[in-house]
């Protein structure tokens, strides 16, 4: 594969074996960045989880106290006095059946969709268009819910959903470039202090096994996730 002399010259400025200290790592990150537009910094996580096994699905969502710097786009299926609390709490798109008939015509400009429980007889019908794109409302995610004024304020805040993938990582954006240091390390802390609290049962040995943060068009720094562990217990 090849790549550009901007991350080529990064490369270069990065030790690959080296587990940064996270204030180390956001500096060197923010430094390094001179694209022409905002580049999102995420976080990977290697879980010691097999996500093969029901029971050790690491999934859920986080509230970042600073948000992910995205602007949100909330659908809510929603009808009568939710209707309004969701508009009141600022959802972009908010209806029942013309939505449904809009998203089946090809109408994706949503970012998120929210769903009271008694509007799922309806949505149902989009399983195969919203579930292929991570779209679908899920009581497990949390935007199958009656709570719709907390749930569109939330997301429209910088609440995200983690979801463990096949090789046991979890990846999710943690804010942009522009962050101040502080305010990307307080939505990392918060992140890191989620999974561990959400850590299954039935998972044996180190469960935290590894961490990292990269910006868009950057390279992965390794972290030294023992260190922020211990930063959490204190």
């Amino acid at each position: 594969m090849k790549h550009s002399k901007r991350y080529h010259n990064y490369r270069e400025n990065i030790d690959r074996v080296k587990a940064y200290p996270l204030a180390d790592a956001i500096k060197t990150i923010k430094g390094n960045s001179n694209c022409k537009f905002d580049e999102t910094i995420e976080i990977a996580a290697r879980l010691g989880v097999n996500p093969k096994h029901a029971d050790q699905m690491v999934r859920g969502t986080v509230a970042l106290p600073h948000g992910t710097g995205k602007k949100v786009r909330v659908l809510v299926f929603a009808a009568g006095e939710k209707e309004e609390e969701a508009k009141s709490a600022g959802a972009d798109f908010v209806g029942s059946q013309e939505f449904v008939d809009k998203i089946q015509g090809g109408w994706l400009d949503f970012d998120v969709a929210v769903a009271t429980p008694d509007m799922m007889k309806v949505v149902g019908r989009l399983g195969k268009i919203l579930g292929s794109r991570g779209l679908m409302p899920n009581p497990k995610s949390g935007t199958v819910t009656m709570d719709i004024e907390r749930t569109v304020r939330e997301l429209k805040a910088g609440r995200i959903e983690y979801r463990v993938d096949r090789q046991a990582n979890v990846a999710v954006p943690v804010g942009k470039v522009s962050f101040s240091d502080d305010q990307i390390s307080e939505n990392v802390m918060t992140l890191v202090d989620t999974l561990v609290k959400a850590k299954p049962a039935s998972a044996k040995g180190t469960y935290m096994k590894g961490l990292s943060i990269c910006s868009t068009m950057g390279v992965g720094i390794k972290l030294d996730h023992q260190a922020i562990l211990a930063d959490l217990k204190k």
